[in-house]
């Protein structure tokens, strides 16, 4: 029998010989990676799945006309956001700001493509419907408390259009709109009758985009458009973007200190049954050490041992922490978590340096033993 083979036989014979110990030292180990495992998948797949979330509370990067020009070219705007990826990119909204009176007061109206405007800004609440046919609007809460309208009441709308004449319209409530914010304030309707009222089609006067992006990438969007394109300055929504920077910040601190946390007790854990093996084994190694085996032989041992017991407790590990993560992520963001295929070989990389490290203790205490006060039973 070669060494190698010895070896390797002496490891698993003693791991064997002590199931119920190394069981539990190995399922320390299996849920420290395991927890690893799904906590590295999840942080660093937080930035896509909170970016989505994040767009639930508006867009992050707007589209205003550059210099002294009062509107943008809608046409402008799509091209400049031909530099944004497509699988980034969840909605680009255009908005063109009117004034017009009903029952001679005077309102802030607003045209827009309703389509467009559920996936920039789906924090919208609607008591009715979306307008769909011509002349229909959406009224502010604001507006509707005021006025008393509800969804299917029917008013005149006047205004000025953009060559001096003045335009008149028949319009229907299809909805209010309720949003806590300026939108109360604002009458919708949709940005083709809009244009076919007041003139100047293919303008407007902003155009919200929700990007799923980091800040990083966003500041290198917004450079890379902003010289680029001509007519348009991009900007960033710093509410949106200094929030969700700041939330996936404290978040992934939070998985730092709870990683940290749960390898400290990994490694307590194995450096405490190993210690315990080391005590219980007193005898047999100051009779090998009385037959001549020296230190680096017995601790070659002892790290053996772990490190099996590490690559094990590892492999398992990564199988409980896939699914731990996949769990978190449906049940948390409502989609699958996204995990490389070497996060598993890491886990089980850093599952086997934690036990090897975790040994050293116990194998310094196994170096220490005398045989002779061992043999004699002190």
């Amino acid at each position: 029998m070669t060494n190698r083979r010895m070896y390797f036989k002496m490891i698993a014979s003693s791991i064997l010989r002590r199931k119920s110990r190394v069981t539990v030292a190995l399922l320390a180990v299996a849920l420290g990676a395991a927890v690893l495992l799904g906590l590295s998948a999840i942080s660093r797949d937080i930035p896509r799945q909170m970016g989505r979330e994040f767009r639930n509370y508006g867009a992050n990067m707007v589209f205003a006309p550059a210099g002294d020009n009062a509107k943008l070219e809608i046409r402008d705007a799509n091209r400049a956001a031909a530099a944004i990826p497509a699988d980034s990119l969840i909605g680009m909204t255009p908005y063109r700001y009117e004034t017009a009176r009903i029952n001679m007061q005077g309102y802030d109206i607003v045209g827009v493509d309703f389509a467009r405007a559920r996936k920039t800004s789906p924090f919208w609440r609607v008591d009715g419907k979306y307008p769909e046919a011509e002349n229909e609007i959406l009224l502010g809460a604001d507006i509707a408390d005021f006025t008393q309208l509800a969804p299917g009441a029917e008013m005149s709308m006047t205004g000025r259009a953009g060559d001096g004449s003045r335009y008149r319209g028949d319009m229907k409530v299809s909805g209010i709109v309720r949003t806590g914010g300026v939108e109360d304030g604002f009458i919708f309707l949709r940005l083709d009758d809009l244009e076919r009222l007041a003139g100047n089609p293919g303008t407007a006067d902003i155009v919200e985009l929700s990007v799923a992006a980091g800040t990083d990438e966003l500041n290198a969007l917004v450079s890379r458009i902003g010289g680029d394109a001509s007519g348009i300055t991009p900007k960033l929504v710093r509410r949106v973007t200094q929030s969700e920077t700041t939330a996936l910040s404290k978040l992934r601190s939070l998985i730092l200190l709870v990683s940290a946390v749960v390898l400290a007790l990994t490694m307590i854990c194995v450096a405490t049954t190993m210690m315990t093996v080391v005590m219980e084994r007193r005898k047999e190694i100051g009779l090998k050490k009385a037959l001549g085996a020296d230190n680096g032989g017995i601790s070659m041992e002892f790290i053996g041992e772990g490190v099996l017991l590490g690559a094990a407790g590892g492999a398992l590990g990564s199988v409980l922490g896939y699914f731990m993560s996949e769990a978190v992520s449906v049940n948390v963001f409502g989609r699958s978590i996204a995990m490389p295929w070497y996060f598993p070989a890491l886990a089980v990389l850093a599952s086997v340096a934690v036990t090897a490290v975790a040994c050293l203790p116990p194998v310094r205490r196994a170096t220490q033993v005398e045989p002779a006060l061992v043999l004699r039973g002190e």
